[in-house]
């Protein structure tokens, strides 16, 4: 009998499928007349800057440094900002949870699609999908999608309404900042709604039913507030073009669907630096950019290849907690084939 082998061609949709949002602007005290939201609009802004970066040995002669000085730095730079007359952030996308979790989009070899999707049907019997579901429904509850808008608010309420034939089957309302980011605190007060929120989710991925949600954040930041859309990443900047370039959809500051998506699958508190850094996203190396650094190194065995060769190929079943993560890359998707040596 031929040894099983990793397929060289193996590649996984992701499951969790959420769409741009767009960001609008309200009065805290309208926030639920939809009528009276106004799109935040992108603008451009010019501002002369001065010289902040780390001089080198050479450079930080007195005379040197003041003709640096001397120098303008202009940038022109989009920015985007509440109204005067509106004090909170509005920030809506969907969700769509898929099914066939472990059934590979692409795989050019059989016999190992048939151990892998036994494995994953294994994991399924013995546990199902709701530690996972329980994790993602609770990033929705507490506002994480909302970075760098979330932090300093006054108030952030997170609706999610689970729509059925384009209507709210259930609806779900979450102070989120009453939910850490650095824990999953299932049993706060805050927190009510979440179990029902969350068999939705595993619904969705078990496959038993169709699940899609919609998500709306209600961030009351101050009236005429700065707030925080995604960046568009331009390698081929002309020099003096814009430095921040802001993303919009049909003219709506808006923040990219890979952003949420990082932030709802931040739920990788089993990695070997959880007491420091507290859930990452779940990524096959563990990957903290901001840090630079991998979490889940190959050498200690930690990382989704190795788990899952294990699991697959020698029978070896991980920890529950790494079995958690490896679906959770699943769920994730990706291109996981192994080259032909």
């Amino acid at each position: 009998m031929a040894t099983l082998k990793t397929a060289s061609v193996l590649a996984f949709e992701r499951k969790l499928d959420p769409s741009d949002a767009l960001f609008f602007s309200v009065d805290w005290e309208d926030r639920s007349h939809s009528n009276k939201w106004q799109p935040v609009a992108v603008r451009e802004k010019s501002v002369r800057g001065t010289i902040s970066n780390r001089l080198k040995a050479n450079e930080q002669d007195p005379a040197k440094l003041d003709a640096q000085i001397e120098k303008p730095n202009l940038q022109t730079v989009d920015v985007a900002t509440l109204p005067p007359a509106a004090d909170t952030l509005v920030a809506r996308f969907t969700l769509r949870v898929l099914g066939g979790v472990g059934a590979p989009s692409a795989c050019n070899n059989a016999d190992y699609q048939e151990k892998l999707q036994q494995t994953v049907a294994g994991y399924v019997e013995s546990n199902g999908f709701g530690v996972l579901a329980k994790r993602y429904a609770y990033n929705l509850a507490n506002g994480r999608f909302l970075w760098r808008n979330r932090i300093g608010a006054e108030s952030v309420e997170v609706e999610v309404r689970h729509l059925v034939d384009g209507k709210a089957q259930n609806t779900w309302t979450f102070n989120s900042l009453d939910l850490p980011l650095r824990e999953f605190a299932y049993d706060t007060p805050a927190a009510t709604g979440l179990d029902d929120l969350a068999t939705v989710v595993e619904s969705g991925l078990s496959g038993s039913a169709h699940a899609l949600l919609e998500v709306t954040a209600f961030c009351r930041m101050g009236a005429g507030q700065e707030v925080f859309p995604s960046q568009e990443l331009i390698l081929d900047r002309e020099r003096g073009s814009k430095s921040r370039t802001l993303y919009m959809v049909s003219d709506v500051a808006g923040m990219h669907s890979q952003k949420i998506g990082n932030a709802l699958r931040t739920i990788d508190d089993w990695h070997p630096e959880a007491a420091e850094l507290g859930p990452i996203a779940v990524e096959p190396y563990g990957s903290v950019t901001t840090q630079g650094k991998a979490c889940r190194q190959p050498q200690q065995k930690q990382d989704f290849y190795n788990l899952l060769d294990g699991w697959v190929l020698k029978d070896k079943a991980p920890t529950l907690e790494n079995q958690h993560y490896v679906m959770a890359v699943l769920i994730r998707g990706g291109v996981f084939g192994e080259k032909d040596s």
